[in-house]
């Protein structure tokens, strides 16, 4: 091997490696390009094979992406990704957990199957990936788990999706305890309601507008640029000395009690008294 070509390959192992979950749409989809942007290689993983290989495709121009299909929940599947990022690009600097499960029921309706798959896919399956990146990652490596306002503050009906992210928000900061004197960082962030197209069907009902538009006190919804640009922050040189912090991004939604005027002037109507 020729100098030119030694120099051209260590150059490539120099290039950091992120490792996503819930990649192919929404916030994961973001993630993903924003790290690529910063010349991240990427380990791309998601159920759906079709939207993977769209990312890859719209990747590809701005780095190496290596994809794979799989529900997050099947024990395996972690230690799969792990290894496919060392088979493929011999490093992993950063993980994100950001699949998760976004079902909502009050704890009396919530029947055992759903207990059970939000467990799986929102608090186990981040659990085993940690686990299994933690065994390959070097001083400097950064773990983001994308969790929830409502890990943060309990809400009406939240049920199993409020404790699994509450229960992330204590995964997130056992690993900076446990892990940060080996130089690896671990924080969580929290979006409020982010609009995707998971979302965006309840952007226009009466009540999610009074719960989320009323009582945030900013001009603007948050977008799916917003948490990549924070979980970018967090990887990265800039939030080195940031370790076991859960970040809110939600216009300020879960630590004000803010009313907005319309709310605030609205016509009280008596609630009924039996």
């Amino acid at each position: 091997m020729n100098e030119q070509n030694e120099k051209g390959n260590g150059a490539l192992a120099a290039k950091p490696v992120l490792l996503i979950t819930g990649a192919s749409a929404g916030i994961g989809k973001a993630i993903a390009h924003r790290f690529a942007e910063e010349g991240y290689r990427i380990v791309a993983v998601a159920r759906r094979l079709e939207p993977l290989e769209r990312l890859a495709e719209e990747l590809s121009p701005l780095s190496e992406i290596a994809i794979l299909s799989g529900d997050v929940s099947q024990p395996e599947i972690a230690q799969q990704a792990v290894n496919l990022a060392i088979e493929r690009f011999g490093r992993l600097d950063t993980l994100v957990n950001n699949a998760g499960a976004g079902k909502w029921a009050p704890v009396h309706a919530t029947d055992d199957e759903t207990l059970n798959e939000v467990i799986e896919i929102s608090l186990k399956a981040p659990f085993r990936f940690c686990r299994a990146a933690l065994a390959v990652m070097k001083p400097g490596s950064s773990i983001i788990n994308v969790g929830s306002t409502f890990g943060l503050i309990g809400g009406l009906d939240g049920g199993i999706y409020c404790a699994v992210k509450a229960g992330l928000i204590g995964l997130t900061q056992t690993l900076a305890a446990q892990y940060g004197a080996q130089g690896i960082r671990s924080n969580l962030v929290a979006p409020g309601v982010i609009k995707t197209d998971m979302t965006k069907d309840y952007w226009e009902a009466d009540a999610f507008k009074r719960i989320n538009a009323e009582m945030t006190p900013f001009d603007r919804d948050g977008t799916v640029e917003d948490v990549a640009n924070a979980v970018y922050f967090l990887s990265s040189d800039q939030g080195s000395y940031i370790n076991g912090q859960s970040i809110a991004l939600d216009g300020g939604w879960a630590t004000t009690k803010y009313l907005s005027m319309e709310a605030l002037t609205a016509e009280r109507v008596p609630k009924a008294r039996a």
